[in-house]
C-alpha cells in the first residue's frame, strides 16, 4: 500500500479548492457489517437454509444486495438459481429494514468530518450500492440526512458503481466539475468508479474490500481515519 503521511493526504485532498464530496456509505462512514449479517441469518433461517458467518458477510458485502444475494447462494449451492435469488433478496431486502440500526454506528472520525464538511459549505452526497430506501432509512436512523444534498442508491440509476454513471450523475445534480470535487470511499468499487469519472479519490483503509487488498486497485490516496484531512 501506499505509504502516505498526513501531509500528503491534507495536500492530496486539497478541501479548500473542493465544492462537493461523495461519500460510499458502508464500509467508509459507517460499519454496518453486523446489521447485514444479522439480517441474512434471519432470512437464511426463515428459508431453511444454513447460517453464514460474519467474516463472510464482510467479504461479500459492498456490490449491493442482490451481489449479496448472490454470492450467499453460490457458496451454498454452488450456483445461483434466479428464482432461488429472488426469494432470498425480497426476504433479505425485507427483513434488513426492520433491523437496519441495531449496531450500525459510525466509523472514528466520521462525525468531524462530516461537521467540518457543512460548516466550510462543502456540498455533500452519499453515492452508494445499498438499495435507496434502505440508505435513506440508515441515514436517518443515524441523524445524518441533514448532511447531505444528493443521496443515490444501488438502484437509483441503470448502472451502479464501479460504473462512473453515479458519480457523473452526482456532479450534474450538484452543478460541480470533476476538478472540484472528491470522493471518498473504502473499496475498488468506489476507486474504479472515481478514475472513470476523472474524480480524485481518497480510500480509507478500515472498510470493506471484498476480500482484496486496498493497494491492488492503486488508490491515489490512501488514509486510516478522516480526521487525517482536516
Amino acid at each position: 500500500m501506499l505509504n502516505q503521511n498526513t501531509q500528503y493526504a491534507k495536500q492530496f485532498a486539497n478541501l479548500e479548492q473542493r465544492d462537493v464530496i461523495l461519500f460510499d456509505l458502508d464500509g467508509t462512514l459507517v460499519d454496518s457489517a453486523k446489521d447485514i449479517y444479522r439480517a441474512m441469518n434471519l432470512t437464511l433461517a426463515d428459508l431453511g437454509r444454513p447460517s453464514v458467518k460474519e467474516e463472510q458477510i464482510r467479504i461479500w458485502i459492498g456490490r449491493g444486495a442482490s451481489q449479496l444475494c448472490e454470492c450467499v447462494l453460490k457458496h451454498q449451492d454452488g450456483e445461483v438459481n434466479s428464482q432461488q435469488h429472488q426469494i432470498v433478496f425480497d426476504k433479505f431486502v425485507a427483513t434488513y429494514e426492520q433491523n437496519i440500526c441495531v449496531d450500525t454506528a459510525l466509523y472514528a472520525g466520521v462525525a468531524e468530518f462530516l461537521q467540518y464538511c457543512q460548516q466550510h459549505g462543502k456540498k455533500m452526497a452519499v453515492v452508494t450500492n445499498k438499495p435507496y430506501q434502505a440508505t435513506i432509512n440508515l441515514l436517518n436512523e443515524l441523524n445524518l440526512m441533514d448532511y447531505f444534498a444528493l443521496v443515490l442508491g444501488g438502484d437509483s440509476l441503470p448502472e451502479r458503481k464501479p460504473s462512473p454513471l453515479p458519480l457523473l450523475h452526482s456532479l450534474e445534480k450538484l452543478n460541480c466539475t470533476a476538478e472540484r470535487a472528491l470522493m471518498i470511499g473504502d473499496s475498488r468499487n468506489d476507486v474504479e468508479s472515481a478514475r472513470s469519472a476523472g474524480i480524485d479519490c481518497v480510500a480509507l483503509t478500515y472498510g470493506y474490500n471484498h476480500g482484496e487488498p486496498l493497494a491492488d486497485c492503486q488508490p491515489q490516496c490512501v488514509i486510516d481515519n478522516l480526521n487525517v484531512l482536516i
